[in-house]
């Protein structure tokens, strides 16, 4: 077991002590991925920043967390996974559509959030090399190349917290508790 130390703003690195200020001002508590970035400061800072750039994406609120659960899921991460559940529910994602993505599972009823699940999978899955056929399918359902590099940026924020929960093995807050996950054991075909 990797264990890392979560940091808050009294013992952290005194170059993260005014990045988990401002994570405790924002959320109202500095959640374990972030205490634990704080060992390095530089990654603390990665992530928040490229966090806040992300969400000013031209994808809206629900369509972000769908690529950050579309890539969480896909890379297995169950820290990310409940946090954006928990997050994905407060922008307004219909509940079915948190199940279907929770269960990596085609969305119904909505040709727009299915094209963008399965063009984050292509991303993910692909490590970029998506397909011509991806990008048509992507772009078909209303989708712009500035959405494109939008889903780009989200994968490359889950990425970076996916990979540092595993090392880390990230205990999920207290938050995020009630949207505990774990990857399904059956899935359906894509």
């Amino acid at each position: 077991m990797t264990k890392f130390t979560i940091f808050d703003e009294t013992n952290a690195p005194a170059e993260a002590k005014s990045s988990l200020r401002s994570v405790k001002s924002k959320y109202g508590f500095i959640p374990n991925l972030m205490g634990e970035l704080a060992a390095s400061p530089s990654a603390l800072e990665a992530y928040t920043t490229l966090s806040s750039i992300y969400g000013q994406t031209s994808l809206t609120p629900v369509e972000q967390q769908i690529v950050l659960l579309a890539t969480s899921f896909e890379n297995n991460s169950s820290y990310c996974m409940a946090a954006h559940s928990t997050v994905a529910l407060s922008v307004g994602l219909d509940r079915e559509v948190l199940l279907a993505l929770r269960e990596g599972r085609e969305i119904e009823d909505d040709v727009g959030l299915e094209a963008l699940r399965r063009f984050t999978i292509a991303v993910v899955r692909q490590r970029g090399l998506v397909e011509n056929t991806d990008v048509e399918m992507f772009m078909e359902a209303g989708f712009t190349k500035a959405n494109i590099l939008d889903v780009v940026t989200g994968v490359t924020l889950k990425t970076l917290s996916n990979y540092t929960n595993h090392i880390a093995e990230t205990k999920i807050d207290d938050a995020f508790e009630a949207m505990k996950w774990s990857k399904p054991i059956l899935q359906h075909a894509d």
